[in-house]
């Protein structure tokens, strides 16, 4: 048996880590036995989860990381099994010339993590979450028997979705909840009148099934990518000019970093680290991904944003939009081969959450062992972003709290963070998210939009307020149809009720 400590923690250090054992199978065939042997089983992949939801309270925890072949690559898919890190799909992909487009932040992730999760990023504004891009899915399911789902081969009918399985057919419930109309959902489990049971797997964090093998659909050819810093002197101004990037079809996502992210730059050096200058006056500023044809080269780039008269381009558009809102001149371009400056630019960004888990770390060790990462992650719809943006300042505000807030603009989903100072900071955080949810749902939004669910329990009330007591429980009639000993990622999602 291999070291378990190892596994006791996802991302999220959510605390009481404990596992009665590790199964780290070879072979996508051990996979059953493992399951028909484990009283209670919690598949991981690599525990990036931000919810808890892939640390172990007990149960045999069955890690996918040597799961890692790519079963095959076709013209517009690829088979992998469980285990194969997004980046490693990517490169498989781009030796062939295709690309793999919903790529979530963190590409150390692993592909049955991603399917379990549904998980989504930056690029979901212009590509979506990964839902749409599973084609087929291998699952174990809590007998140990296999069953292999094909998008399209059958719908729910009558309220009611069959799964043909090796020990007979299996009925299980459509719940009867509305699922919020954003681009991103990660509460619970799916739900659509005619639904595909392809999609009942997708996103149930573990808790129905376990996922051995993936077909996702692909793309090609692979188009060039360009980014774009934008310093912004106002929160209205960088929302009137993410309105109008969001038209433009080269516009793949833009990230947004608010005043006190990027205090927190200053404060740790990383604007000077990366060579990133925000000129005064910078309320914000944003993080434009563009996406380019794959014939586009720095030398056709650079006319694009120099010359008045060639502007009519995918990158020409893109600057004019700049420009009309003042932007341009201020703005920094990573052009196409200038792969160092890239890096640095997203380097930048992914500062932010760097720098806030280390605030909350060190709280945790001089303050209060207590303290924990308090954080939200919610969407609305774009037109009703800034409405939600004073929610978050006023909840925070009127609590006494530092906070940072960050995340992915074009989509109306970021991130607010408590940046913590006690513990009674903590509690304080607590109950302005459960505030921010209520305030989220009411404007036609999801307060659970990438994150999921797991084992938190502010996240597991938000959840509860979405959708009401009675859509748990048809959750729960979901879960007994599929795993009746509750075997499965106990706890996850929602507890057990007896």
């Amino acid at each position: 048996m291999p070291p378990v400590d190892k596994y006791l923690s996802d991302a999220a250090h959510y605390p009481g880590g404990h596992a009665a054992g590790v199964a780290v199978p070879r072979t996508v065939d051990d996979i059953p036995d493992i399951v028909r042997r484990a009283g209670a089983l919690l598949a991981i992949g690599a525990q990036s989860s931000l919810t808890g939801g892939a640390t172990p309270m007990g149960e045999t925890v069955l890690a996918t990381e040597h799961l890692t072949r790519i079963l095959e690559i076709g013209p517009a898919h690829v088979t992998v099994e469980a285990g194969v890190p997004v980046a490693a799909l990517q490169q498989a992909l781009a030796a062939r010339g295709a690309w793999f487009p919903p790529v979530p932040t963190f590409t150390g992730a692993l592909a049955g993590g991603i399917v379990a999760t549904n998980a989504a990023g930056a690029a979901t504004f212009r590509h979506g979450t990964v839902r749409p891009w599973v084609d087929a899915l291998t699952i174990v399911l809590a007998d140990g028997s296999a069953v292999a789902i094909r998008r399209g081969e059958s719908r729910a009918e009558n309220g009611v979705l069959r799964l043909a399985a090796p020990s007979g057919p299996i009925a299980i419930p459509v719940p009867s909840y509305r699922m919020p109309d954003v681009v991103k959902v990660s509460a619970g489990y799916h739900a659509a009148p005619a639904m595909d049971p392809i999609d009942l797997f997708i996103g149930s964090e573990g808790t129905l099934g376990v996922i051995t093998t993936i077909t996702f659909r692909t793309l090609s050819p692979i188009p060039v990518a360009a980014l774009a810093l934008v310093p912004v002197r106002s929160e209205a101004a960088a929302i009137g000019l993410v309105a109008d990037l969001r038209r433009q079809p080269a516009v793949a996502a833009i990230e947004h970093m608010d005043a006190r992210c990027l205090e927190i730059l200053r404060e740790d050096g990383a604007d000077r680290r990366c060579d990133v200058t925000f000129p005064a006056g910078t309320a914000l500023a944003l993080l434009v991904q563009i996406e380019l044809p794959p014939d586009t080269d720095e030398a056709s780039a650079r006319r694009a944003i120099e010359t008045s008269d060639t502007r009519d381009t995918p990158l020409g558009r893109v600057c004019r939009v700049l420009d009309a809102h003042g932007a341009f001149d201020d703005a920094e371009m990573a052009l196409p081969g200038h792969a160092r400056r890239a890096e640095q630019l997203i380097a930048i960004r992914e500062a932010v959450p760097a720098g806030v888990n280390q605030r909350v770390g060190r709280a945790q060790r001089e303050i209060d062992g207590r303290i924990a990462k308090t954080a939200a992650d919610m969407i609305v719809p774009f037109d009703r972003f800034g409405e939600m943006m004073g929610v978050y300042r006023e909840g925070f505000a009127s609590r006494g709290l530092d906070a940072a807030v960050w995340g992915h603009i074009s989509d109306g989903n970021v991130h607010p963070n408590v940046l913590p100072r006690s513990y009674a900071d903590v509690e304080r955080g607590k109950d302005a998210i459960l505030f921010f949810g209520r305030a989220c749902a009411r404007l036609g939004g999801c307060p659970l939009a990438e994150h999921g669910v797991g084992r938190n329990p502010v996240k597991q009330a938000l959840l509860r307020d979405l959708y009401g007591d009675r859509g748990l429980d048809e959750m729960r009639a979901v879960k007994r149809a599929l795993d009746p000993g509750w075997k499965l990622a106990p706890g996850v999602i929602f507890p057990r009720v007896r």
